[in-house]
């Protein structure tokens, strides 16, 4: 059953395809910060998460300036898709990503969290509660077209003591690649 509002986030430990970052495996507890965590369920492959980098930079680099702990997790099956292998998640993060960068080769975390897209957000506070889930803004292929930033208001209003004023909202982005 997918995060409710208010649910506790769930833990993990995953290898970690940016050890620079993190060290060679991480949990929820280490990646999380004072202020909140921010994980985004992402792959290699879909177009729109390609189109997304420099925003996921910019907002791991924003998080890590708020005390926000982020963190993106790959659960597709490199079987279906081999750039989506950790080999490749390696090669990914070392062109530059600011951010640990973790294998859930099980998929086990991917359904605790009920991520169904990628990129799928999930913003929890210093309580490790779910405030928001779902997508940064309403056009992760071009920047230009958004019109949106859910996610960035609900950083805000977490920041600011408030719950945000919508707190779901439906990910745009390609399906997870579940083993059969």
């Amino acid at each position: 059953m997918p995060l409710q509002t208010g649910d506790s986030a769930p833990n993990f430990t995953l290898p970690n395809a940016n050890p620079a970052i993190g060290g060679d495996s991480l949990s929820f507890s280490d990646a999380s910060k004072p202020n909140g965590t921010l994980v985004v369920f992402e792959c290699n492959h879909c177009p729109y998460v390609v189109a997304s980098v420099d925003r996921m930079n910019a907002m791991a680099e924003s998080c890590k300036a708020k005390d926000i702990g982020f963190v993106g997790i790959n659960s597709n099956d490199p079987v279906v898709y081999e750039n989506d292998s950790f080999e490749h998640m390696v090669k990914r993060a070392k062109g530059g990503m600011p951010y640990a960068y973790l294998h859930d080769a099980s998929q086990e975390i991917a359904r605790a969290y009920g991520a169904k897209r990628t990129p799928e957000f999930y913003l929890f506070d210093a309580a490790q509660r779910l405030v928001y889930q779902g997508r940064m803004d309403d056009s992760p292929r071009n920047p230009n077209d958004a019109t949106t930033s859910e996610l960035a208001d609900a950083i805000e209003a977490m920041l600011g003591g408030q719950s945000p004023a919508i707190d779901y909202t439906e990910s745009i982005g390609c399906s997870v690649k579940w083993k059969a």
